[in-house]
């Protein structure tokens, strides 16, 4: 048995997935398809165009979920760091993984208040707040400050233009072996490149569809 597995988060995250699956965001159909592929990919405009659709869940899939934290429990990971809190599905997965590890601690990162909001509200429901600090505003700031010495896991699934801004922030402090899961990373090919070019520091495999499942090296 596991904390993913039995209540109180396992009947929450059944919830959650359904009402990720049902909801919708007027404000999407406001935009055109190719301006939405270029506003994805603006590394200057993401806090307006996320902010237009706070409504979106965007979460991890339910296999990304269970990969979040079969990763952080197989690693025996105590120090992990999120880049896009959303609602916090993927967050709930982590924190399950870190609760069941023996504690630790989880630093993640949304800017959009209402967000940040039913996010605290999902990990207090699931009993996993104690392990989550939330820091509210754009990651690119709240993120560069403050982190733990040795990160065991890094996830990217934010604004996909600033993933290897994030990354940056984050590296020196990976340890060896530590993994970074990147999610829709197909839409950040700057950041693919870096990962799997030789000499990256990386080992770097695509997992699913559009997650990038990378190892740091010593």
């Amino acid at each position: 048995m596991t904390t993913l597995t039995t209540p109180p988060l396992a009947p929450l995250l059944d919830r959650l997935f359904e009402e990720a699956a049902a909801a919708t965001s007027p404000a999407a159909a406001e935009f055109s398809a190719e301006e939405r592929s270029r506003l994805v990919r603006s590394k200057t405009e993401y806090l307006d165009f996320y902010g237009r659709l706070k409504d979106l869940w965007l979460p991890v899939s339910r296999e990304t979920g269970t990969l979040l934290y079969m990763l952080a429990r197989g690693s025996s990971a105590r120090t992990i760091v999120e880049f896009g809190t959303s609602f916090g599905i993927s967050t709930l997965h982590l924190a399950a993984a870190l609760r069941d590890n023996g504690g630790g601690r989880l630093i993640t990162s949304e800017f959009e208040p209402s967000k940040v909001a039913r996010a605290r509200n999902n990990l207090t429901a699931g009993g996993l707040i104690d392990l989550v600090e939330i820091r509210e505003g754009d990651a690119v700031q709240t993120l560069s400050v403050d982190l733990p010495e040795t990160i065991d896991l890094l996830l990217l699934d934010g604004a996909k233009a600033l993933y290897p801004e994030i990354l940056s922030l984050v590296e020196s402090r990976l340890r060896p072996g530590a993994f970074v899961v990147a999610d829709n990373a197909d839409l950040c090919p700057e950041y693919l490149e870096r990962v799997r070019s030789t000499g990256s520091g990386y080992m770097s495999t695509s997992f699913s569809e559009d997650v990038e499942l990378s190892m740091r090296l010593g």
